[in-house]
């Protein structure tokens, strides 16, 4: 078996395990992938409110109310820096950490997005998603449904 046919079969199988899980799941997993690639576009603005602009708005509003409240938690958890360490202000944290992203190199910071990507469909799956679970399908999801608007 040649390595892209393998690589082919689990793609197919954690396609079929995508298709079977719950709605609220596939929501979660899109919003992880969304808050993130925000985040990856996101360049300095003027813009006051740094979470505003990285957390969809066409999000429930318990899901954007919680990533809100979660998302500078989970920022200053992955201790990215230690200039954020010092910092309390929700869009302080977020954009100190989002200066420490851009500037990791890109191995590096895709590893960290990833890794951000499931802490954040975690949370809004509201702990129905495994850490396990979320890599893969996270991967999946961006790899094969995600289509990033182009500018």
């Amino acid at each position: 078996m040649s390595l892209q046919s393998f690589l082919s079969k689990i793609w197919a199988e954690i396609k079929a395990l995508f298709e079977g899980i719950p709605s609220d799941l596939k929501t979660a997993i899109h919003i992880g992938v969304l808050v993130t690639e925000n985040i990856k576009n996101f360049v300095d603005s003027p813009a006051a409110d740094v979470l505003t602009a990285i957390i969809p708005g066409d999000i429930d509003d318990e899901i954007k109310n919680w990533l809100r409240a979660k998302l500078p938690q989970i920022l200053t958890e992955l201790k990215l820096a230690d200039s954020c360490s010092s910092l309390t202000d929700p869009d302080a944290i977020t954009a100190c950490a989002i200066k420490v992203l851009q500037g990791l190199d890109g191995d590096v910071r895709s590893a960290f997005l990833h890794n951000l990507s499931v802490l954040v469909a975690r949370v809004a799956a509201d702990g129905k998603l495994t850490w396990s679970d979320g890599v893969y399908l996270l991967q999946w999801y961006y790899d094969h449904e995600y289509q990033p608007v182009r500018q």
